[in-house]
């Protein structure tokens, strides 16, 4: 079939795009091509926030078929956080039918070259961008987002994130000429001459797994880094979170088509109940790239066990904040408490631990004691949620009932600072929307560490008492080492303290955010901008997204020959 979208085309729509953002990553600075505000996709228009629960609703109770080969059954059974019941089916696969499908295609796009690539990626996204009212219906109801939380995280920002990893992957690509003459004198002889080609090759089949709070957001930077350096992409996305990221592969699926490669360079590998296919495809010698978010245990498991494959995890960690001092002590307060709240605490980046001095902090309103910094931010949170309709809007849905037994269990850890409270949600009234809980420990106390070391995902959060700022720094360096993180806070006046939280976060490479009063909040990264994880400390082995994401996704093949 002749291609729709010739070379030309796709160069000239997407080139200035991929130039913006080439700079952006060199300059960091604020760029996004994806508005974030609902108000710029059109009111009453195909695009809008109706159109958009239009087109969602219609995908309920339908087989969402993608043409892939091999498919041998049909597999469902998503039910959202807000009660829906998806009733979407997806093609079960044959992996020994697919996988050798999906390699077919690679030598064409490998020789595309990685500008070609490069344009299809980003072509994609715009598709997956003129949909964003839809996608976000889609992670809404599938990770219990709220509205504006998935529309924002799950849309502009997951595209963002997308079109860095396109961005990096072509600056990796392009860092090697494609030619070289090559001339070395001999003397009195002739010289030696040489021409040479280098061509970036692609490792093999990248696997994505996806995961259940965030599919869009995580899932694109391994799969569009991936795809703009060569590779196949295969979606594992959670049992739970199928919808997003089938989507993203029938709209991958489209664009490959109609720009003349084999569609299955994209493919979906969904799983019946219980099947647990995971570990099946990350061991097969088909698999050479694999990215996955989700828990520790089975990260670490694919790090030792997928030897065949290059794997980029992002796991779980202890983010801590240490509270010293402050010079706007309410804007601090209302920071946290935002931080603590938004998504009911269900992102890998919401701090759990905040290490308070026992004898307390210096702030612009005078000295406050550890019981009257937990007791303010208690009310700071209550203040923030008090209102039902606006607590809604923050925390969305409790996400699965794990998260929901690790909520209950937290207020039998310690002194409860602030309990949680059931919220009811008029609209979705099957929702389970829970407040956040602090809990009161002692850093000091052998007892209570093993709480406040171990990761509790959810809306918990510790008010660990310290001794001291060294105490604080001390716990934060061990809590780094030992259990990760991915961000850390810091509020502090103090010069000293400041340098000893940073050399603590730059000698255990983990993502510092200080004295954070106003509209940014440590558990948000900007693309383009922002390293989200490091890859140096246990949360994660990778960043996203710097060179290191991409660069090992391919390898620079070489052929030589007499000038």
């Amino acid at each position: 079939m002749a291609a729709e979208l010739t070379a030309h085309q796709l160069i000239a729509q997407h080139r200035p795009t991929l130039d913006l953002a080439l700079e952006t990553i060199r300059t960091r600075a604020y760029w996004s091509p994806h508005p974030e505000h609902p108000k710029a996709y059109g009111e009453n228009g195909s695009l809008d926030t109706a159109a958009g629960k239009a087109a969602f609703d219609a995908l309920a109770g339908t087989r969402l078929d993608l043409g892939q080969p091999g498919t041998d059954g049909w597999v469902g059974g998503e039910v959202s956080p807000y009660g829906i019941e998806l009733g979407v089916e997806y093609p079960h696969a044959d992996l020994d039918v697919l996988l050798p499908a999906m390699q077919a295609g690679q030598k064409a796009w490998r020789d595309a070259g990685a500008e070609l690539r490069a344009m299809v990626c980003l072509e994609i996204l715009k598709r997956i961008a003129d949909r964003t009212m839809e996608f976000a219906q889609t992670v809404m109801h599938t990770c219990g987002q709220a509205f504006m939380m998935a529309f924002q995280a799950g849309g502009p920002h997951a595209q963002d994130r997308g079109m860095e990893a396109v961005a990096y992957a072509y600056v990796e690509q392009s860092r090697t000429p494609e030619t070289a003459e090559w001339t070395k004198p001999q003397g009195k002889r002739d010289p030696l001459a040489l021409t040479k080609r280098f061509t970036p090759v692609p490792r093999g089949i990248g696997l994505v797994v996806g995961c259940n709070t965030f599919p869009t957001w995580n899932g694109y930077p391994g799969l569009f880094a991936s795809l703009a350096t060569g590779n196949a992409v295969l979606v594992k996305p959670h049992p739970r979170a199928v919808l997003p990221l089938a989507l993203t592969v029938q709209v991958a699926r489209d664009v490959l088509t109609e720009a003349g490669f084999d569609p299955n360079l994209v493919a979906l590998a969904a799983e019946r109940p219980g099947e647990g296919i995971a570990k099946t495809l990350a061991t097969r010698p088909e698999i050479r790239i694999i990215d996955y978010t989700g828990s520790t245990a089975f990260g670490d498991w694919l790090e030792a066990n997928a030897r065949q494959a290059q794997v980029y995890t992002e796991k779980a960690g202890v983010n801590t904040v240490i509270v010293e001092s402050t010079d706007d002590y309410r804007g601090m307060l209302a920071n946290l408490a935002f931080s603590l709240s938004l998504y009911s605490g269900q992102m890998c980046t919401t701090p759990q631990n905040l290490l308070i001095p026992r004898d307390g902090i210096r702030t612009d309103q005078g000295a406050k004691s550890y019981d009257e910094v937990t007791a303010d931010l208690a009310r700071a949170v209550d203040g923030l949620l008090g209102d039902d309709a606006r607590a809604n809007a923050l925390l969305g849905a409790i996400v699965n009932p794990d998260v929901k037994a690790r909520l209950e269990a937290a207020a039998g850890l310690g002194e409860v600072a602030l309990a949680s409270r059931e919220v009811t949600n008029p609209e979705f009234p099957d929702a389970v929307v829970r407040t956040p809980v602090i809990v009161k420990l002692d850093g000091a106390k052998p007892e209570d560490e093993a709480a406040y070391t171990s990761e509790c995902f959810g809306p918990v959060s510790f008010a660990v008492a310290v001794d001291s700022a060294d105490h604080a720094v001390e716990l934060l360096r061990r809590s780094v080492r030992e259990k990760g993180a991915m961000t850390v806070g810091a509020y502090t006046t103090d010069p000293q303290v400041e340098e000893s939280v940073q050399e603590v976060c730059l000698d255990e490479a983990a993502q510092l955010s200080l004295n954070l009063t106003g509209g940014v909040y440590v558990n948000q990264t900007a693309a383009f901008s922002d390293f989200h994880g490091s890859g140096g400390n246990p949360a994660a082995n990778a960043a996203l997204c710097d060179g290191a994401f991409v660069a090992n996704r391919f390898r620079v093949v070489e052929v030589r020959r007499p000038a």
